[in-house]
């Protein structure tokens, strides 16, 4: 089956990669919201499955989950072509796509690539391949094996010492397109606009919008390190979730509470108060008393807490702690933090600042305050991280902030992006 590229409603830099890219290895990378992915199910992973139909190999489809392979390339496939033609992900991590078995493998499950590390590949597609471990990517490399073997990568640039951007400079068969957000033409232009600000200051203005591999450096909130005042307010917004978040110390570090209210929109974040003690020689009679005045302070000032949230490190903690609460008559139960990537954490709190939808109670929440504004990126770590030594910034605060609405990340960022 051949799609005739000119009967499709694509960009001039879609239709130039479809010309183009014929290599052992085909990249597009750039901004978000490009159309590198919308090319992708809609042309050529068709075309590359359909041309190698009844030749000896296997079909790959890999990301960074099986769950973002069913969200970001299955289900817009089948929206375009039916759920006839390209079935859910199996049990056994297979897909139906124009008649052809794809077995579609989350990079996140190591120990299910290796099983197939005799496979021979005849077609490969990788979703948000700068994001897939260098393991996976060596594994899968290997098994490009035949004259007719090919792979389509697509993704966000990150930081200009990735494995990825190396490798796409070595001197194997490959082509390589960039993409900024302008090159979509079919993006409302207030998408646009919203987008620019949102991500505006930031490394990933120049990752995101600009499309350009980028080293995190220095100050990671600038927004509230340089105008703190901004975001301070003495008016508490309404219609909210007031959820608190626990990060428990050890030695060098402090315990951390902070309550937030979650707006029931998820478009809006406030910070209530937030309160450490040291964890050092501190006996949990205290850090309990503690807490439980927080809680009991938070609840007359502010309404019920819906949630409490804590460090899912310190299980014995965590039991003790409810029966504390049920002993005092605080209706709530402890839920583990979810732990979100630390790189997860810095965008969604810069474009929450970016976009003025995060706000601070004036007095109360001077701890989280002063830990935002001297955050520093980990010039060291290969992905975007802060410093973690227990010196140069205030980490618990943050990690008891995170903890507090970490559990809607999904849903905020989603909102964020209307």
């Amino acid at each position: 089956m051949q799609i005739p590229i000119n009967v499709l409603n694509i960009s001039k830099k879609q239709a130039e990669y479809i010309r183009n890219a014929h290599h052992r290895w085909n990249f597009k990378l750039g901004a978000t919201q490009c159309g590198k992915t919308y090319i992708d199910t809609l042309y050529v992973i068709p075309e590359g499955l359909l041309e190698r139909r009844g030749l000896p190999g296997l079909n790959f489809i890999v990301g960074v989950s099986k769950g973002t392979i069913q969200r970001n390339v299955i289900e817009p496939m089948q929206e375009l072509f039916g759920t006839n033609m390209v079935s859910d992900i199996g049990s056994n991590n297979i897909a139906t796509i124009f008649g052809e078995k794809v077995y579609c493998i989350g990079a996140d499950n190591v120990g299910m690539v290796r099983k197939y590390r005799g496979a021979r590949i005849k077609f490969l597609y990788i979703d948000e391949v700068v994001d897939i471990c260098k393991e996976v990517f060596e594994l899968l490399k290997s098994r490009l094996s035949f004259e007719y073997s090919i792979a389509h990568c697509s993704g966000n640039p990150q930081s200009r010492t990735h494995y990825i951007k190396k490798f796409i400079e070595s001197d194997a068969d490959i082509y390589v397109q960039y993409y900024t957000l302008f090159d979509n033409p079919f993006l409302p232009k207030e998408y646009v606009k919203q987008l620019c600000i949102e991500y505006q200051g930031t490394v990933y203005y120049n990752r995101y919008i600009l499309g350009q591999w980028c080293n995190a450096e220095g100050i990671i909130f600038m927004q509230i390190a340089n105008d703190k005042k901004r975001f301070i307010t003495e008016k508490v917004q309404s219609n909210s979730i007031i959820s608190i978040g626990i990060d428990w110390g050890g030695n060098g570090s402090d315990h951390s509470i902070t309550a937030t209210k979650i707006s029931r929109d998820f478009r809006n974040i406030q910070v209530l108060a937030s309160s450490k003690m040291k964890a050092t020689g501190t006996n949990t009679i205290k850090i309990f008393r503690w807490i439980i005045n927080f809680i009991k302070m938070i609840q007359d000032k502010y309404g019920i807490v819906s949630f409490i949230f804590c460090d899912s490190a310190e299980q014995v903690l965590n039991n003790s702690l409810n029966g504390e609460l049920l002993s005092n008559g605080i209706n709530l139960k402890v839920s583990n933090s979810v732990k979100t990537e630390i790189k997860n954490r810095i965008e969604i709190i810069n474009r929450l600042l970016n976009l003025e939808k995060l706000t601070f109670i004036k007095r109360q929440t001077d701890t989280i305050i002063e830990a935002l504004q001297t955050a520093l990126y980990d010039e060291k770590a290969k992905d975007d991280r802060w410093i973690d030594d227990g010196q140069t910034s205030d980490i618990d605060s943050l990690d008891s902030f995170v903890y507090s609405f970490e559990f809607w990340f999904v849903k905020i960022a989603y909102m964020l992006g209307r």
